[in-house]
């Protein structure tokens, strides 16, 4: 009986895992997660571009290590610019390259600031600023480039700052064509600098171009044109529209750009012609005088135009109908 009993805990034992047994007393084994990443309240970089690696203290198995720490966070531009990552955020930076939070253990601050330390603000950086400025408040619509002039000189900084501050605004250019940014460091609540930059603006216009031969006198239509969109140098006329309805003063060939010169507004037909008799007519509710009257000069729908009353001979100026009468102008 008793041996029966031994081979049968002996199977008992070689069936279930030997980490399942423990002595007694002893407490039950920890699980480790493979990555553990510990974030400090506070970190200060010297680099713009974040990675995981740059603000937090990383262990675990060497290659989720090497992954987690050049996982980007995202980019520090702006001299004094802070950042700040949650948990949360971190999580799901880490999801997004296959590390799910069932394998990482987060330890200290709930969230880290994150600064960039500055001992030289460079050329680059303020020209970057001045852009972003710009974009941020465009002078005009439809800006697409901005060109710096000439680019300032790089800012060294005496110390390590603890509150950097970057302070743009416009300045008169005195230049067309251009506008003038200028940008105020402050560190620490004292000015450290002064940089001016002008930048050149590029815009982005509309322009038409015929899309085949147009003859001498033809009312443009879409069939005859193409609408472009290039880079220029000066910004879109306010109110530009296709000149569809306009008339060719001149022959077009094709891929021609249309200028002002070589349009004209399409003129309504003639209605009324020199020494021809018309009606002048007068209404008001509840009136109605009429007259006859010769006009003196052709017209067209809405033109002024001269008329002699045929009883009283006397000259008047009126308003040409589209049904060909006449109305004065009182």
């Amino acid at each position: 009986m008793d041996c029966r009993l031994s081979h049968i805990l002996l199977l008992v034992s070689a069936l279930l895992p030997s980490r399942s047994f423990c002595a007694a007393g002893d407490a039950a084994p920890v699980q480790v997660a493979p990555l553990q990443i510990h974030l400090p309240r506070e970190v200060t970089v010297r680099s713009g571009l974040l990675t995981l690696g740059q603000v937090s203290v990383i262990r675990g198995e060497p290659s989720l290590v090497a992954t987690a720490a050049k996982i980007g966070l995202g980019q520090l531009s702006t001299p004094g610019q802070r950042a700040v990552l949650d948990r949360p955020t971190i999580l799901s930076r880490l999801a997004s390259h296959g590390i799910s939070s069932a394998e990482v253990r987060l330890t200290g601050a709930n969230a880290v600031a994150v600064r960039r330390f500055h001992k030289i603000i460079g050329s680059e950086e303020f020209v970057e600023i001045g852009q972003t400025f710009l974009r941020q408040h465009p002078p005009a619509p439809m800006i697409c480039e901005m060109i710096p002039a000439m680019k300032p000189k790089d800012l060294v900084l005496s110390g390590e700052v603890e509150d950097l501050q970057v302070l743009p605004r416009f300045v008169r250019s005195g230049a067309r064509g251009h506008v003038g940014v200028q940008i105020v460091i402050v560190a620490d609540g004292k000015e450290v600098g002064v940089r001016d930059i002008l930048f050149r603006l590029k815009y982005q216009c509309r322009r038409a171009v015929t899309a085949r031969e147009v003859a001498e006198g033809a009312i443009l239509t879409p069939e005859d044109l193409k609408i472009e969109t290039v880079v220029s140098d000066q910004p879109e006329p306010a109110g530009w529209k296709p000149p569809y309805g306009l008339v060719a003063v001149r022959k077009l060939a094709a891929n021609t750009e249309l200028r002002t010169d070589m349009v004209s507004v399409a003129q309504s037909p003639v209605v009324i012609r020199r020494n021809e008799s018309v009606v002048i007519r007068v209404e008001r509710p509840g009136l109605i005088v009429t007259a006859v009257g010769t006009v003196l000069q052709e017209g067209r729908t809405g033109e002024h135009v001269k008329v002699r009353n045929a009883d009283s001979s006397r000259v008047i100026v009126c308003k040409v109908n589209a049904d060909g009468t006449v109305e004065p102008v009182l």
